[in-house]
């Protein structure tokens, strides 16, 4: 006798759970399968277990959701299932740079780089789960990946075209040598008659078998076992109960529309009770309040290795709650950093509380330059794909390392937020023509930034002289 399925309400409310507890797995595979086959933008297509390395700064013909321009991309997919990486890292002679490792789920799982071990040359050895092998003598230390499909996400500090030289040099000094002969598996593709309205689900269930979560996820997940989420063998979505595709379809919509709420600025602060954000004496943010989240990315609850910081201020304090943050870091900033490496801020609207449009001029005054220990940006991307901005100056940051800039005599630093060029441009940040979303990245933020003691100032809308 068949199992009796649950009512349609029920399987549709898990569908939407489904949606958000899996999103970051799938968008990050569905990344990590066409950056090995097409590349992305600067990066060129590379195998598994290389380095691809930008040779410029990222432009608007950077197609990834929220990139940086203040440095240079080296980016490494991993397949560890044939067998350990020794990884060599170069003398950066101070500079700043940081290697992100990050596993199947988005989790950051280890960091090297200026912050977290120093800029000095080094090696280190890459193990896949599970491994048990002799470690080499050269080695400054092991880095275990969680799942054996893994990506590096190298950023080197870039002062400009000029500075692109030695960026070059760092890069190829930067390497990955398989230990042994190790034959990868790669990225199990999913079932080609799998319905099409249901790929998401199809790609979800493969990949959660290929790359298991941690105990408590894998524990967390069983209640999916009614969608067919955890069948394996044969794709369950090639002739699927019409029942379950109504119920998956309709969730899959409730799911994304969930996820994009909690993404949108009016959400933001109240679904992850954020710090870092002015509020007024009634507890509540004022109109255009940036949204700096420090804890972003502290979903991960599992994995902490060599740079990472295993203590309660960065674990997200409700494991099921942060299947949604989870969600909303990839959909904001994939493959974005922890705070303690660099904090993210983000609004959509003026001091006026109206939506940011490049039909308007603005001004952004520091008073008090962020606290941070490496530099600050702010980027401009447009909205809602987030995506850099094409202008003349081909100028989609500004920040403390833009050459040129006119601080006034405080010490304070006006900047210009519009469309079209001013007579000085030196200050200038170029807006697309419609709706924006600009960013703010601190690099090495130092306590204030974390604690909130630090508030970013609104941007101000110009008004017309008469």
């Amino acid at each position: 006798m068949a199992p009796v399925l649950p009512s349609l309400a029920t399987l549709r409310s898990l569908a939407a759970e489904a949606y958000v507890y899996g999103r970051p797995l799938v968008a990050n595979l569905t990344t990590v399968d066409g950056f090995v086959r097409e590349g992305l933008g600067p990066l060129r297509a590379r195998p598994f277990n290389r380095f691809a390395h930008a040779t410029r700064l990222a432009g608007a013909d950077t197609p990834f959701v929220s990139v940086n321009t203040d440095t240079v991309y080296s980016v490494a997919q991993l397949d560890l299932s044939g067998g350990p990486l020794l990884l060599h890292v170069p003398d950066t002679n101070g500079a700043y740079y940081v290697l992100q490792f990050v596993d199947a789920w988005t989790n950051n799982f280890a960091y090297v780089g200026r912050r977290a071990t120093g800029t000095d040359e080094a090696s280190w050895l890459i193990v896949p789960p599970g491994w048990a092998g002799v470690v080499p003598r050269e080695v400054r230390g092991v880095i275990d990946a969680p799942t054996s499909l893994a990506t590096i996400v190298g950023r080197t500090a870039c002062e400009g075209p000029d500075d692109m030289e030695r960026v070059r040099i760092l890069h190829q000094r930067l390497t990955l040598t398989p230990v042994g002969s190790p034959h990868p598996g790669g990225l199990p593709a999913p079932d080609p008659g799998a319905d099409a309205g249901l790929r998401f689900f199809e790609r979800l269930r493969l990949w959660t078998a290929a790359f298991p979560p941690s105990a408590p996820d894998q524990a967390y997940q069983e209640r999916f076992q009614p969608l067919g989420l955890l069948e394996e063998g044969p794709s369950p979505y090639a002739d699927p109960d019409p029942v379950v595709v109504r119920a998956l379809r309709e969730g899959l919509a409730e799911g994304k529309a969930l996820v994009e709420a909690a993404s949108t600025a009016e959400e933001f602060g109240e679904a992850f009770g954020e710090a870092g954000g002015e509020a007024g004496g009634d507890g509540e943010r004022p109109p255009g309040a940036w949204h700096m989240d420090p804890h972003l990315f502290d979903y991960n609850l599992d994995h902490f290795g060599v740079g990472t910081i295993d203590a309660p201020r960065w674990r997200a304090p409700d494991r099921e709650a942060s299947y949604l943050r989870r969600a909303v870091a990839a959909r904001l900033a994939l493959w974005g950093n922890h705070g303690y490496e660099a904090v993210y801020a983000q609004t959509f609207r003026d001091a006026d509380g109206e939506p940011l449009t490049g039909g308007r001029s603005y001004t952004l005054r520091f008073d008090v330059l962020p606290p941070v220990a490496a530099f600050w940006s702010v980027t401009m991307y447009d909205a809602p794909e987030y995506h850099l901005v094409a202008n003349p100056l081909d100028r989609y940051a500004i920040g403390d390392r833009t050459p040129g800039l006119r601080y006034a005599d405080d010490g304070s630093l006006t900047l210009l937020i519009q469309r079209d060029p001013p007579p000085d441009p030196a200050n200038w940040l170029p807006a697309p023509p419609g709706p924006f979303r600009p960013v703010v990245r601190l690099y090495q933020p130092e306590d204030p930034v974390i604690d909130g003691a630090y508030t970013l100032p609104r941007i101000v809308r110009r008004r017309a002289r008469r």
